[in-house]
C-alpha cells in the first residue's frame, strides 16, 4: 500500500513538473534563448529583433567552446534554442546529440550565404548550420610597427624575442594547433609525435616568466589595451575592437600560419522554441542586419547580401579581412574523429604541469 501510494505521488509530482514545463513554455513562447560566445553581438539588435518578430532575445553567455560544451552536456534543465558555436566543434556536437537538424524551408534568408561557406567538411550537406561571422586567429600586440607578413610565434614563444608580459588562448584545440603551426606541423595533425611536440612547445612558453597564463580572447585583448599585458593570441575581432581604441595596436598571423574558423548558428536539440530559433537565425542572415552585425562585432560578414551595402574601407580592412597571401598561410581546423582524443590528453598536460 505504502509502494502503492508512492508511486501515486511519484506520477503526482511528474505531472506537477510536466505541467510547469508546459506553463514554462508557453510562457517563454516569445523568448528565443540564444548561446553564444561574450560580446558577440550589437546589443541594438535585440531591441529591433523583438520589434521585427515579437521575440525577445534571451543570451546565455560563454568564453570558450569547452566551456559551452560542458553547458549544454550538464545543463539538463536549461534550455538553449539557438547556440553559436565554432566550425571545430560542430561534429562532435551532432555525435552527442546537442544540435538537430535544420528546417532550412523556414530562413528563407539562407540563400544570401556565400557559396564557400557552403559544403564545408564540418557540415558538408548544411543540414544543421548556417554561418554567423567568420575571423580569424592571430597575435595582438604593441610596439613599433612590423611588416605584417614577417611576424613569427617567436615573438611569444622565444624568451629571448618576448617584450612584456603576454597570455595565450584558454581553447584546447585553437592553442594546440596554433601550436602545431609553430614547430612547422600541420594545425590539424593526427600524429601522435607531433601533438606531444606540440605540447612542449606550450610548456616551453609557461616556464617563461612573462607568461600570465591562458585567457579568453576577450580578457586577452582587455589586457594588452589596458597595458597590463604586452601581447596576446586573439580573435581577429577582439583585436579591432583594441585597435579602434588605440592605433598603436597591432594585430598579426605569423608567417608559420594559423587558422580561419566559421562560427554557425545551430538548432538545439533540447529548443523549447523552434520556430522562435528559425526567426532569429533568418533575421541575421538579412542582408542589412548581417552588415551591420560585422561592422559592430568587427568579424568578416558570410552573408554575400550584407557585402553588397558594407562599405569598402570594412572590406579593405586587413585585420577583419585578411589578404590572400595570409589566407594561404591560414586552414579551417577539421573534425578528428577518434584522433580527438589525443588533443584532451595533450591539453590535460598543459593545463597541470
Amino acid at each position: 500500500m505504502k509502494k502503492f501510494i508512492l508511486i501515486l505521488v511519484l506520477f503526482a509530482a511528474l505531472a506537477l513538473t510536466a505541467c510547469s514545463d508546459t506553463q514554462g513554455q508557453s510562457r517563454d513562447s516569445k523568448t528565443v534563448s540564444v548561446m553564444i560566445y561574450s560580446e558577440y553581438i550589437d546589443p541594438a539588435l535585440l531591441e529591433d529583433f523583438e520589434k521585427k518578430t515579437g521575440y525577445k532575445l534571451k543570451l546565455e553567455l560563454y568564453e570558450a567552446q569547452e566551456e559551452m560544451l560542458v553547458k549544454l552536456q550538464t545543463s539538463i534543465a536549461k534550455k538553449y534554442d539557438v547556440i553559436i558555436a565554432s566550425d571545430v566543434v560542430i561534429q562532435q556536437m551532432i555525435q552527442f546529440g546537442l544540435i538537430a537538424p535544420l528546417d532550412t524551408n523556414k530562413i528563407p534568408n539562407r540563400i544570401n550565404v556565400a557559396p564557400q561557406f557552403l559544403g564545408q567538411a564540418y557540415d558538408p550537406t548544411n543540414a544543421y548550420s548556417l554561418p554567423y561571422l567568420w575571423g580569424t586567429t592571430g597575435i595582438l600586440f604593441r610596439g613599433d610597427k612590423v611588416h605584417t607578413d614577417s611576424v613569427s610565434y617567436s615573438i611569444l614563444f622565444d624568451g629571448e624575442n618576448t617584450k612584456g608580459k603576454f597570455s595565450l588562448l584558454n581553447e584546447s584545440r585553437s592553442m594546440l594547433s596554433m601550436a602545431l603551426s609553430a614547430i612547422g606541423s600541420n594545425a590539424n595533425s593526427d600524429k601522435q609525435e607531433e601533438i606531444n611536440k606540440a605540447v612542449d612547445y606550450i610548456l616551453q612558453v609557461k616556464r617563461n616568466p612573462d607568461f600570465r597564463g591562458f585567457e579568453s580572447s576577450v580578457e586577452g585583448k582587455n589586457k594588452v589595451l589596458s597595458k597590463e599585458n604586452w601581447a596576446a593570441i586573439v580573435f581577429n575581432g577582439e583585436a579591432q575592437a583594441a585597435i579602434n581604441k588605440d592605433s598603436s595596436l597591432q594585430f598579426v598571423i605569423p608567417k608559420e600560419g594559423s587558422f580561419m574558423w566559421v562560427d554557425a548558428m545551430l538548432l538545439s536539440s533540447r529548443a523549447s522554441n523552434i520556430e522562435g530559433a528559425y526567426a532569429f537565425m533568418n533575421y541575421i542572415l538579412d542582408a542589412q542586419i548581417g552588415a551591420q552585425l560585422a561592422k559592430y562585432i568587427n568579424y568578416a560578414t558570410p552573408n554575400k547580401a550584407s557585402l553588397e551595402v558594407i562599405d569598402d574601407e570594412f572590406k579593405n580592412n586587413r585585420v577583419i579581412n585578411p589578404n590572400e597571401e595570409e589566407i594561404k598561410r591560414m586552414v579551417f581546423l577539421t573534425d578528428l574523429g577518434n584522433s580527438t582524443r589525443f588533443y584532451d590528453e595533450a591539453w590535460n598536460i598543459v593545463k597541470r604541469r
